[in-house]
Formats: structure tokens, sequence, C-alpha cells
């Protein structure tokens, strides 16, 4: 009895031991730390909360509604609909990531069609935010508040983490006070789950809940790894699959909205396709990773770039590209302006290609987009006056083309595509080639309808 208690009690001390060894980063250089009754320090992450915790937000938006009847005049008058307005309240979290300028990065959907937005500090002051823009397709946005001896958080490489690797959440669930959770990156380069227009999540088993949304992805060291946006749980609650932004991806984008206010995302005119051993054999290479070009427009970046198909594309800038999920993320902060070097296989010989994204997307016939565009030509658009926003405005239809047919008409702002928003005609061109029927959400006159193209 004696000696199995020994043995327990040497168990226990080997378990802290390794995790102390574990946390070693994390506490180095901190106030005293607590002690067994041996002397051996307790292992903590304590003193790494304490100095990154006051940079994790809540946000508090407040939006009107108003009767969706009452916006037309023949149920206004005939049915007597009562013009009711309610407000309603939501709650998620955000992160400092410039103090001396006040922004806050968060999850759009936080945000999204908030008429008033406040956000807590850590310390318990109420500001008021101001949206400084949003990314719908990679889910993100950034926020203003006054820089009043603010904390913020620095980025860690997410390129360089690894699954296995102890990360934190920190957010504020179900609108409780600021929680912490742990756990391990448990998968990367998760996509395909249609949460967001372009997917590259980091998977964790950190608990993250209703309410983390816009929270820290953090490890040892306290730095943002990615941002907390999604849960995988089929009876509402947490299983352990969380999803996060890769930090990478959300710097490039926080730069971005920063600078314009809204992101010019680049479109390179290019599909592709992943390399699989059968393809590998048919191109004659000795890999089984990277992407397939199965599609090159002709005007495009890639095409003047002199990209073909059945080129394998296994580098963008200095982003190895191993699979599809890869390539979109690597697209997902490509920029009007920016300059892309690719390296890619052709005839068994390595080739490297430079891509200018400029503005030659900004105009283009609808048959380039789709051909039920067809007799249509249509251009990028933005208003901050209109309650369109942005989208893609069709400035001609021929009146004997199939688009006319189905009523599309001069002057329409297309703002979404089989129900995903669309800000560009990159983005048009591809949420069309989701499903036979092309829904089309429009904005004319000061309504919104839709017209549906087969």
């Amino acid at each position: 009895m004696n000696a199995r208690s020994n043995r327990g009690s040497a168990g226990r001390k080997l378990g802290l031991w390794l995790l102390a060894l574990l946390c070693v980063p994390a506490v180095a250089g901190a106030a005293m730390p607590q002690v067994l009754g041996d002397g051996q320090a307790m292992p903590s992450l304590a003193p790494m909360l304490e100095k990154t915790s006051p940079a994790v937000v809540n946000i508090a938006t407040f939006t009107t509604f108003r009767n969706p009847l009452f916006e037309d005049p023949f149920f206004r008058r005939f049915f007597n609909v009562p013009n009711q307005q309610r407000r309603t309240r939501s709650a998620g979290s955000g992160v400092v990531v410039d103090a001396r300028n006040g922004y806050i990065v968060t999850n759009n959907h936080v945000v999204q069609r908030a008429d008033e937005i406040t956000v807590t500090l850590a310390d318990g002051r109420n500001l008021s935010a101001q949206l400084v823009g949003a990314d719908e397709q990679v889910d993100l946005a950034v926020l203003k508040v006054a820089p009043e001896d603010l904390t913020e958080i620095r980025f860690a490489d997410s390129d360089a983490v690894r699954v296995g690797d102890f990360v934190v959440a920190i957010g504020n669930p179900f609108s409780l006070s600021q929680t912490v959770t742990s756990g391990i990156i448990s998968a990367l380069g998760r996509s395909g789950l249609g949460i967001e227009g372009y997917e590259d999540f980091i998977q964790t088993d950190a608990s993250i809940n209703p309410g983390n949304s816009g929270g820290a992805l953090v490890d040892l060291k306290g730095r943002l790894v990615g941002l907390n946006t999604a849960i995988l749980a089929p009876s509402g609650g947490n299983v352990g699959i969380g999803f996060a932004i890769p930090a990478n991806m959300v710097r490039a984008v926080l730069d971005e909205l920063i600078e314009h206010g809204h992101v010019q995302r680049g479109y390179l005119g290019v599909a592709v396709q992943g390399l699989n051993a059968q393809l590998a054999e048919a191109f004659g290479v000795d890999r089984k990773d990277g992407v397939v070009v199965v599609d090159v427009e002709a005007d495009s970046p890639a095409g003047e770039a002199g990209l073909q198909q059945g080129d394998i594309i296994v580098r963008v800038d200095e982003k190895a590209i191993r699979r599809v999920s890869d390539f979109h993320s690597r697209t997902a902060v490509i920029f009007v302006g920016d300059e892309v070097e690719m390296e890619i296989l052709r005839g068994g010989r390595t080739r490297h290609v430079t891509l200018e994204v400029g503005d030659s997307w900004e105009k283009m016939r609808g048959e380039r987009v789709d051909a039920r565009l067809a007799g249509t030509l249509l251009q990028n658009f933005r208003s901050e006056d209109q309650g369109s926003g942005s989208g893609v405005v069709v400035t001609e239809v021929q009146t004997s083309s199939e688009a006319w047919r189905y009523g599309l008409r001069p002057g329409d702002v297309i703002v979404a595509a089989n129900r995903q928003s669309v800000r560009t005609l990159a983005d048009l061109r591809e949420f069309a080639r989701d499903g036979d029927q092309l829904l089309l959400r429009i904005y004319r006159a000061g309504q919104f309808g839709y017209v549906a193209l087969r």
C-alpha cells in the first residue's frame, strides 16, 4: 500500500515537471510563481495572461430593424402595416492590434449591420467605436476607438505554427466577462466548410463558444496566432472543434482595410485543381503536392504573365503551395497593385513568372464572367452615399439577350450572387459557378430585389 502510494506521488511529480518544461517560455521573467510543497515551481499561464488579456475586448452592437413590409407602399396602404422598429443587442470579442491609433480587429459578422458599436475594455471602461472597414469574404472588420491607455497584442507568424502547438483562446463567451481556455492546434489549412469566401482556418480544441467570435487565439508567449471565428457544434455547444483565421491573413487584410476602408482584392484570372498521383504521372512530374492550372483568362494577369493550362504551381511569393487551400489562402491577400511571383513546373522544368495585379478587371463583358450574363457590360461599383454600398453595376444590357428577358436592366447594381456577397467582378465570377441557377440580388431605384438566370 505504501509502495503504491509512493509510485503515484512520483508519477504526479513527473507529470508536473513535464508540464513545467512546456510552460517555461510563458513564465520566464514573471513575478514570483506559486510553489509546490517540495519547493518546485507551479507551472502557470497567469503571467502571460496578465500581459495579454487587456488587449482582448468585449464588443456590444445595437441594430435597429424595421418591418420590411412597411417599405412596400401596397402593403402599407391596403393592409395598414405599422412602421414597427425594434433594437437588438449582440455581443462578441475583439483584439487591440494598434494601441497608438486605437485599431481593433474583430469578425465582420460581429459588427455587420450595427447602428452602434461599444467596446468594453478589460479594466471596465466603455468606448464608442467606429467601423473603419470590413471584408465579408474573410469575415474581418476593423474598428477604431479613442487611443487612451490601450494594450495591444503582437502578431505571431501563423505560417510557422504546427499541429500540436499549445494555444490559449481569450474572449467573452455568452456575454460573460473575459474567459480563458486552453488547448492545442488540432489541424491547419481547414477549408471547404462554407463559412467564408476564403477559408484557411486553424483548427483548435481550445473551447470556443458563442461570443468568442473575434477573440484572440494566442501562443504561450502571448502572441496572436489567429482570430477565433467559428465552431463546429452539431448540438449547439462546444465539442472541441473551433476555427480561427490565421494571424498572417488577419494582418494583411487589416492593413488593406486601414488604408482603403475596403479590400481591393486582385483577380489573377486562373482556375486550379489539386495535384494527385494520377495527374503527376500524366504530367511527368515526380511530386504529389501543388496545384494544376486548368483555365487561364486571356486578358487577365495570369494570361498576360504567360501561365498556361497544365502548369503546376508550387510556390506563390514565399508561400509553398501544396494543396488548393494553400493557393486560395494566398490569393485572399493579393490586392490590386501587388506584384506576385510564382514558381511553376512546365514540361518537367522549373520556371518563374511574375503577375502584375492591376485595375484591368474594373470593367468587362458579361460573357467573360458567366455565359448567362452574355449581352451585358459590367463594371465594378462603389458608393459611400447610396444604400447599395458596393458591388457590380450593369452598364449595358442588350434587349435580345437572356439577361434582359429574365429582368436585368442597365443601372442595376449586383450585390450578391447565389447568396454570396459581391463586391467586385472577381467575386461575381467566382460565386456564379455555384449551382445550376444564377440568383442575383440587385439594387435598383432605392430598393433590393432578385433576378434569377438559368
